[in-house]
């Protein structure tokens, strides 16, 4: 990299906040060569603008916790950190909305909510690390997405960097705003390759009075799904509702409530009528993070961690297709299924029964109108494509990012289609 380049970085931010890429800064195998800390949107927008300019890719950090998500990018410059955009500009408690720069925390922003009882109604994985923006970028969610919704759901205002250096702004601080081109949709998800966010505006829900959850016992995956539907057809006013798989035990649903003392009594007698009481039994703690945990493995170079998407009424079907695969490629596995029919896989064992097993299983889940994204993948595995096939909507996706991104700066490759 120019030096002059560096100086004008430096400049612009601060000596302090632009240092040499470490190894541990590595992206998918590809080695930045500087990161680089701004300190306000402005100073993003610049550093991005001047990065382009010069033809360097720059990758967006938030907290870290997913930056190796994806496919491994085709180039790799400018680490552009968001650590140090990490404000809540306005909590318009009474309107129910907040507004947060992208490198706040999700645990820092559910802390300040909760101090007048309400929440962003989120459960990101690892909170303490997890920022407003990578979240955004990564769409992450969990099974609270069943009563409230996707991040598509809660956004409704972002501002983000574009390559040209252009602050761009849409939506508002109103829940009922419509007006405008839906940038906040459009960046949720899109894994950083379409803008930097630099801010987002996100609708609340209040804090619920109480909760509590249950674990309801199955023998197999049939009967599993068998429960899950007539769940969704009871008069039941559940939170989330999901369910586990795995070769070591029989598979098990949990399902949370929330309300009041009075409402969550009703909640639980009519869910023992309808799954029989003797196999309802109040759940664990590690109801909240069950698919964390799914992420917690000593060996990282014989597990595979894959997003999966199904039709709700293709859950055992789906179930049993990794149960085949797993067995006909001697892997360990454990799932995660919520009642939406999006699940988390963990395989485990060697680098080439994994890929094969994953090939398997991409194959069924497109087939039947599904999909898989394998988001950790063993350094020793064969390459393989983290996101599948993009279908018909790929066209559509390269224009824009052509739109926005012409030069490919931010993050080259990394995403469906080589975006």
């Amino acid at each position: 990299m120019h030096s002059a380049l560096r100086y004008k970085f430096i400049a612009l931010v601060g000596n302090e906040h632009v240092r040499a890429a470490t190894a541990v800064g590595a992206v998918g195998g590809a080695q930045p060569k500087l990161v680089i800390e701004p300190g306000t949107e402005s100073e993003l927008a610049e550093v991005l603008r001047l990065s382009n300019e010069a033809g360097l890719a720059v990758i967006p950090q938030g907290g870290g916790s997913k930056l190796a998500w994806g496919n491994s990018p085709a180039r790799a410059d400018i680490l552009l950190s968001t650590a140090r955009l990490s404000e809540i500009i306005e909590h318009a408690w009474d309107d129910l909305t907040v507004t947060a720069e992208a490198g706040c925390t999700i645990q820092r922003l559910q802390e300040t909510l909760a101090q007048h009882g309400q929440r962003l109604a989120l459960d990101a994985l690892w909170p303490e690390r997890a920022t407003i923006g990578g979240v955004l970028s990564t769409n992450d969610s969990g099974a609270l997405r069943l009563r409230f919704g996707a991040l598509r759901d809660l956004i409704i205002g972002v501002t983000i960097a574009l390559p040209d250096g252009t602050l761009a702004s849409s939506g508002g601080k109103v829940v009922k705003n419509v007006a405008g081109y839906d940038l906040p949709k459009l960046v949720t998800g899109a894994l950083g390759t379409l803008g930097v966010i630099t801010r987002a505006v996100f609708r609340l829900h209040p804090l619920p009075h109480k909760t509590r959850a249950f674990s309801i016992s199955g023998s197999n995956a049939g009967e599993a799904q068998r429960l899950v539907r007539a769940i969704e057809d009871s008069k039941l006013a559940h939170t989330f509702l999901q369910s586990h798989f795995s070769d070591e035990s029989p598979p098990a649903s949990e399902i949370l409530f929330e309300g009041t003392e009075a409402g969550l009594a009703a909640q639980e007698a009519h869910l023992r009528h309808l799954a029989g009481s003797k196999n309802v039994t109040e759940a664990s703690t590690s109801t909240w993070t069950a698919r964390q945990e799914l992420w917690n493995f000593p060996e990282p170079n014989a597990t595979v961690i894959a997003k999966i998407s199904h039709l709700p009424g293709d859950l055992a079907r789906t179930i049993v297709g990794v149960e085949r695969a797993a067995q006909v490629h001697q892997l360990r596995w454990r799932a995660l299924a919520y009642a939406t029919g999006i699940g988390w896989l963990r395989l485990e064992g060697g680098p080439g029964a994994l890929r094969n097993a994953l090939q398997l299983l991409r194959v069924e889940l497109e087939n039947q109108g599904g999909s898989l994204a394998a988001l950790h993948r063993p350094e020793k595995m064969a390459e393989f494509d983290a996101w599948g096939n993009a279908g018909d909507a790929l066209a559509v996706m390269k224009a824009v990012k052509n739109q926005l991104d012409a030069k490919g700066t931010l993050n080259p490759g990394r995403f469906v289609g080589g975006i």
